[in-house]
């Protein structure tokens, strides 16, 4: 997943467009890209299902809220949020976030080869506002609280193993956490307006009972250089971990957190940014900024991140128009899908099956706008690897 070190994005017609230049510093507009020149190309009408997709895509409902999932006798949760898929055997496994509060926690989805639902089941149970998480590396789901004083807790997508509360993470306002295994840590993003971003430096890696947790040090410009500092209490209390370390860099609303080929990128709500840090030269740097594009590009409210093994980011939107858009390795910004008809609702948990060819995703709150309307959903076509 090679990229370039720095996304550049604008918008023209409201689908797609491609930058030249590093907008942030000053440079020249180059000449746009027309509208429905992204790599999957313009959406088409509404399905079934009220999702605008590409040609040759195709979505179906995989769990409502309350309802059985499928043929099971599992009810699905509420307010489904964060997500990611496990390879098991020669099928998978979808896990997804509850976002409530109390008895928030996550769920399973098992599947066949084909893609036939096989089983349902919980996997997390009596804990608070489970917003985003992160996978690791030795399979497991890292969900994560997003509360004051929240905790991380490490699941077993099969629902064998009990889930455990991993307290040495820290206790803060928790959103997502992704697994980088070159360097045997774990980053961790804080959703609040002037949240840190962190990472969890495991004393074995594998083993997320002991650590250090460490916050970015850096400068208040958009870009430069960092380094790691510990928090020297990771409790947070009486002194929250934000607070503990000087110099400590702020982020507004830290959301999605992805993790690739020595880069992590993460994305702050309260500024619509996508950052991205080198862990090669230790440097970080804008990857998008839809204020410096007059708010006319396709995305805004950045939430969920993920990535395709072609390179290509997904993110997803809390608001906005409803949509999970993709920001290509060659600077190019394009709505992927759009949800019709639930403003009042945003979308969570994207993640890829396995071999790359479905997209899990939710929307929250649905077509009701109540946190007991959420639709998990799949979409299937000839994704890019």
């Amino acid at each position: 997943m090679e990229r370039r070190s720095l996304l550049r994005a604008a918008v023209l017609g409201g689908t797609s467009a491609a930058l030249g230049g590093t907008l942030w510093r000053g440079a020249a507009y180059a000449a746009p890209a027309q509208p429905g020149t992204g790599p999957y190309g313009p959406l088409g009408s509404p399905d079934a299902n009220g999702i605008r997709l590409p040609n040759g895509f195709t979505s179906r409902v995989i769990a409502r809220s309350g309802q059985r999932v499928g043929s099971t006798s599992y009810t699905w949760h509420n307010a489904p949020d964060g997500g990611a898929c496990y390879a098991d055997g020669t099928g998978w496994i979808y896990v997804s976030n509850s976002e409530i509060n109390p008895s928030g926690g996550a769920s399973a989805v098992k599947f066949s080869s084909t893609g036939a639902i096989t089983g349902a089941y919980r996997i997390l149970s009596d804990t608070r506002q489970n917003c985003a998480g992160g996978k690791t590396p030795w399979n497991t789901w890292l969900s994560c609280e997003e509360v004051s004083l929240g905790y991380v807790y490490e699941t077993d997508p099969w629902g064998t193993n009990a889930a455990v509360q991993r307290a040495a993470m820290g206790r803060f306002k928790h959103e997502a956490a992704a697994a980088d295994p070159v360097r045997k840590v774990i980053y961790l993003t804080e959703d609040e307006t002037n949240g840190r971003f962190y990472r969890f430096v495991p004393t074995t890696w594998g083993n997320l009972s002991s650590g250090r947790l460490q916050v970015m040090v850096a400068g208040s410009a958009t870009s430069g250089s960092f380094t790691w500092a510990d928090i020297p209490d990771p409790d947070g209390s009486p002194t929250a971990t934000r607070s503990q370390v000087s110099g400590s860099k702020s982020f507004n609303g830290g959301e999605g957190c992805h993790y690739a080929n020595d880069t992590v990128w993460f994305t702050t709500k309260g500024d619509n940014r996508v950052w991205q840090l080198n862990l090669l030269t230790n440097t970080y740097e804008l990857a998008y900024d839809d204020s410096l594009v007059n708010g006319t590009a396709p995305l805004t409210g950045v939430d969920n991140i993920t990535g395709a093994s072609s390179g290509d980011l997904f993110v997803a939107e809390d608001g906005g128009n409803m949509e999970i858009c993709v920001i290509t390795p060659d600077d190019v910004v394009a709505s992927f899908l759009r949800v019709d008809g639930q403003s009042s609702s945003e979308i969570t948990g994207p993640a890829f099956s396995p071999d790359g060819t479905r997209l899990y995703f939710s929307s929250q709150r649905g077509t009701s706008g109540s946190s007991s309307g959420g639709i998990t959903y799949e979409v299937t076509g000839p994704f890019r690897s």
